[in-house]
């Protein structure tokens, strides 16, 4: 199984694309593509049919998948992207900023 150090909920900044330097949440992560739907980036227009919750149709906007490797973990000190490291702290195995030794 696939494991990677970014979680839903975090706060990631694009590095690569068309969306490059937004932030956003990871809203979901789908593992078996390698990718991560960030809100309020890679926004696409899906064409929509009338339905009974939606009986008008039209065109909704929302986020698109991107590649997890496009994306890098916001440190939570300087606001900047950074890499991650494990440590073992008070027992516990904690997520740690590499640049600012801030625990995620």
């Amino acid at each position: 199984m696939k494991k990677f150090k970014i979680k839903t909920g975090d706060e990631v900044m694009v590095l690569a694309g068309k969306d490059k330097g937004m932030k956003g949440k990871v809203l979901k992560i789908i593992k078996n593509k390698d990718r991560v739907i960030v809100e309020g980036v890679n926004m696409i227009k899906k064409h929509v049919k009338p339905s009974t919750e939606n009986p008008q149709g039209g065109i909704e906007e929302k986020e698109a998948p991107i590649h997890i490797s496009n994306v890098a973990l916001v440190d939570p000190k300087t606001g900047k992207p950074t890499r991650v490291r494990y440590e073992v702290r008070d027992g516990k195995k904690v997520r740690v900023s590499k640049k600012s030794n801030e625990v995620i």
